[in-house]
This record gives C-alpha cells, structure tokens and sequence, in this order.
C-alpha cells in the first residue's frame, strides 16, 4: 500500500499518538517511517525598558543548542518505538519558518507516498490566530495525508 510515510511531529502526546499509528501502517504495508521535526529560525525577544536582559540565555548558539537537543528527543522516542515496532525509520531535522512548506518540501525531497500528521483540533478564533500547520499541508500538497485526532 505505502512504501515511505513521512511522520512530523511536534513532541506533543496527540504526536505520539500519530507516531503510534504511522508505525501500525508502516508495520502492515511494509513502509519505512521517516519522523521529521521542523525547527523554526531564532527571533530574539524585544526587551521593554527595564526589563533584566541575559543575551546568553536567547544567543542564536543557545537557541540552536537547546532546539536541536529537544528535537533529539522527540526524534530519538519515535525511532525507539519503531525498532520496537520492527519498522524502518530514519530521523531528519530541517529549519523553516513554515512548517507546512517545510514539511512539504521534505515529503517531495524524500519520495515520501504518505504524510500521518497530528492535528490539535483549533477551531474559531484560536485557528485564526495559531492557523494550523495540519491545514495547510492538507491544502498545499498532493501527497495523501492521514490526519490523527
């Protein structure tokens, strides 16, 4: 059915769940999983008169440190569940202001036949204002795309 599923995940617990149900289609179709996590570029704080400022805490150097260390984590949880699953996964880390472009792009780049993606379900106002990666990746590519609830 599948040969190569693309899973991004944003470490939350309903990504974990996404993950888990990648791995049972990766599992029953024979695909290999690719777990992606998208880290969004360093934009410094704006700091207020009077506010205490400590550079070292939001350096680009720190930012980059601390984001790549977490996405480690999230990455290295998936790639653990899917040897425990017996399925093939390969973890990637990519930049991007947009996620969904990113995702995306990385989808296309790695020949990827399916996307399982978590949605966190924002309707009204709170999908106006936080939009929804889920959406515009939905909207935007040509690959199929599970959505997990």
């Amino acid at each position: 059915m599948f040969r190569h599923i693309l899973l991004p995940t944003d470490g939350s617990p309903l990504s974990t769940r996404a993950a888990k149900l990648a791995l049972k289609l990766a599992k029953s179709s024979g695909a290999r999983l690719t777990a992606l996590h998208v880290i969004p570029p360093f934009e410094p704080t704006m700091y207020m008169e009077g506010m205490a400022v400590y550079p070292e805490l939001f350096s680009p150097d720190e930012y980059k440190r601390a984001t790549e260390a977490r996405a480690k984590r999230m990455l290295g949880k998936v790639a653990g569940l899917a040897k425990a699953a017996g399925v093939r996964c390969e973890t990637t880390v990519v930049n991007g202001r947009a996620p969904w472009k990113a995702i995306i792009k990385t989808a296309k780049s790695k020949r990827c036949d399916a996307i399982v993606m978590a949605s966190h379900g924002r309707r009204g106002l709170e999908s106006l204002l936080l939009g929804s990666e889920t959406t515009k990746v939905l909207t935007h590519t040509k690959t199929p795309v599970l959505v997990c609830h």
